[in-house]
């Protein structure tokens, strides 16, 4: 069963180019799924696995408290894993065919408002070459909508500061050209005339753009810490990661009357399904506008 999964993994890697991330979501829902069918199953091959041995292993995930949606990402796993295993004749039947996905219920993003970007921005110090750093990665965060994970990977090549645009590889392996603003691109050239020099290391040549102080490229954690640091000290009372700007982003350029089709396309998302619902945001927020300023409302 362990082979099968390895074999699913290698699939996903090369043949559909899954980020790293994804690809550990998927091989964590398998494990879970194999562990159950041996321990209290007793199932030894993925071929005598049945509907109701699935329905078995969900049960077992609600009875440990798991939400719905956690749940649902499961079938997702699992339906995926045993069409693979069908394709390649692995097992002559798919017994996730009448398996139903669990309804989850869409909770809308956490959003900044404009004066929270504000102060986040302002917030880190602009005199050090860390401040610099920071202040760099927030306004790229705000200004293009794009994930941190890719924001980490960026390379200085990936700048285009004459033409006013950022490069980065997505899911997928999918590369997005994403317009950048004159606010975020000043603080980016000092970050890379002033501070980023002071970070690089002759040592370790590399050509991250955002660099720690090792002078190597900041991790995912990295930024996070940076990231609540920031928040507390601009005093953001909302539970604030790196995702919110990307909320943000989207939303506050839906308000300001922004083509949702170009909203997508920035944000890279496959299906605009993804993208409607900061729709849904800018309604809840002028809804709580109304209630707050008409005299009748």
């Amino acid at each position: 069963m362990e082979d099968n999964i390895q074999d699913y993994m290698h699939f996903l890697l090369v043949e559909k180019g899954l980020a790293k991330n994804t690809l550990e979501s998927y091989q964590r829902d398998l494990k879970n799924y194999s562990k159950y069918l041996q321990k209290v199953e007793g199932i030894s091959t993925f071929s005598e696995v049945t509907r109701g041995n699935i329905v078995g292993f969900l049960g077992h995930l609600k009875n440990q408290g798991k939400s719905s949606k956690t749940i649902a990402r499961h079938v997702a796993s699992i339906r995926s894993f045993h069409q693979f295993l069908l394709r390649e004749k692995t097992v002559e039947q798919d017994p996730t065919v009448h398996i139903e996905t669990p309804k989850t219920e869409r909770s809308l993003p956490k959003v900044l408002s404009l004066a929270e970007v504000e102060a986040l921005m302002e917030a880190p110090d602009e005199g050090t070459p860390l401040g610099l750093r920071e202040k760099a990665m927030l306004e790229i965060l705000y200004a293009t909508g794009i994930r941190v994970s890719e924001l980490i990977t960026l390379k200085v090549e990936d700048v285009h500061l004459t033409m006013g645009f950022v490069r980065c590889i997505g899911k997928g392996n999918k590369e997005r050209i994403i317009p950048i603003g004159q606010t975020a691109m000043n603080i980016l050239q000092k970050y890379l005339e002033e501070g980023r020099p002071q970070l690089r290391s002759s040592k370790h040549r590399d050509e991250s753009l955002f660099l720690n102080h090792h002078g190597k490229g900041l991790s995912r954690q990295g930024f996070w810490k940076i990231l609540k640091a920031l928040s507390k000290k601009a005093n953001i009372e909302k539970d604030l990661t790196p995702h919110t700007l990307r909320h943000s982003f989207a939303t506050h350029l839906l308000e300001n009357g922004a083509d949702l089709r170009a909203v997508q396309e920035m944000l890279g998302h496959a299906d605009i399904s993804t993208t409607q619902i900061y729709t849904h945001v800018t309604k809840t927020r002028l809804k709580d506008v109304y209630s707050k300023y008409h005299p009748r409302a």
